[in-house]
């Protein structure tokens, strides 16, 4: 069973540890469960105020040395350095191998341990220029999602916390159980770290007008084998194709065409990790037309052939 240790020193963000707590520490049920779920610790000297509440830890942070995974949650006070002690327990599990993983400005706890010097690493885009000039080694982009370096991650601001914990369930798990994960929280699928921060609108949608959309983006969902144009989606919409462009764009931050292909590369990811089915038949499944066409799109978005890919998450080492 992997063990998490979640960092609960100095003043931590409410937000970020209880999200990461809330993630790890409970395993889909049902047909989704996972095998070896992660033991969950929360780590710390001394009871910490978080927020407007006052926690205990489990365990005192010596402990997440030999953690397999160590997350670091937001700082509330980015002016204040890093207290030394937790400095030094991030750096320590680092070199004695576990993955480290900062949510928001919990990044700059891993600058302060020398983790980001010649990694790429990102923070709130709010903080993203302090992060550079502090960590002038560091490689930040303001305009991810998360990074994954593979031993060190970093995430944005907090919705972002919950992609990169998302990310890292797909990592370890599959993309079936990070969606089951998901659904139980009521989330979208992790969205991929390349991902602009900055949405004009949030993606959680509330008014009418807003539902109607929500509803076809489950409709198109259901479709993804069909070869669905804008037009498709404007008319089951009942507006015009500019129109739902432009609403598309301040949902989700794409136009409905990257939109589709985006949820056709994720399923495509999906099928190679949980069936036996050829490129050629998975292609065909999301609507890619040709192994061809899948072959170069998927690279494109995902980096690795699906054929390595593939071999990858069966071979227990997936792919970042």
């Amino acid at each position: 069973m992997p063990s998490v240790a979640l960092l609960a020193v100095g003043r931590p963000l409410h937000f970020e540890l209880g999200v990461a707590y809330e993630i790890f520490g409970n395993p889909p049920t049902g047909r989704d469960a996972a095998d070896a779920w992660y033991d969950v610790t929360l780590c710390g000297n001394s009871p910490v105020r978080v927020g407007p509440f006052t926690v205990e830890p489990d365990r005192a942070l010596p402990y997440a040395i030999g953690a397999d995974l160590v997350i670091v949650p937001a700082c509330a006070d980015v002016d204040e350095p890093p207290p030394t002690e937790l400095v030094d327990t991030v750096r320590a599990a680092h070199e004695a191998g576990a993955r480290v993983a900062s949510l928001c400005t919990g990044a700059f706890v891993l600058g302060a341990a020398g983790l980001l010097d010649g990694r790429r690493a990102t923070t709130h885009w709010a903080h993203a220029a302090d992060l550079a000039a502090r960590h002038p080694l560091a490689e930040v982009d303001p305009d991810v999602l998360y990074t994954d370096n593979g031993s060190v991650l970093t995430a944005a601001g907090k919705a972002a916390a919950v992609d990169l914990c998302l990310h890292v369930i797909h990592l370890d798990h599959g993309a079936a159980v990070a969606n089951a994960v998901a659904r139980r929280l009521v989330m979208p699928p992790h969205r991929p770290g390349g991902q602009a921060q900055f949405v004009s609108t949030p993606v959680q949608l509330t008014d009418d007008d807003d539902h109607s959309l929500s509803g076809l983006l489950a409709w198109a969902g259901q479709r993804l084998d069909r070869p669905l144009t804008v037009a498709d989606l404007a008319r089951r919409a009942n507006t015009s194709p500019r129109h739902l462009g432009r609403r598309f764009r301040s949902v989700t931050g794409q136009t409905p065409l990257q939109w589709l292909l985006t949820q056709r590369v994720r399923r495509a990811q999906e099928l190679l990790e949980t069936t036996d089915q050829s490129v050629e038949s998975v292609a065909l499944a999301t609507g890619m037309g040709t192994a061809t066409t899948l072959r170069r799109q998927f690279k494109r978005l995902v980096g690795v052939p699906p054929d390595s890919y593939r071999r990858a998450f069966r071979s227990g080492h997936p792919a970042a």
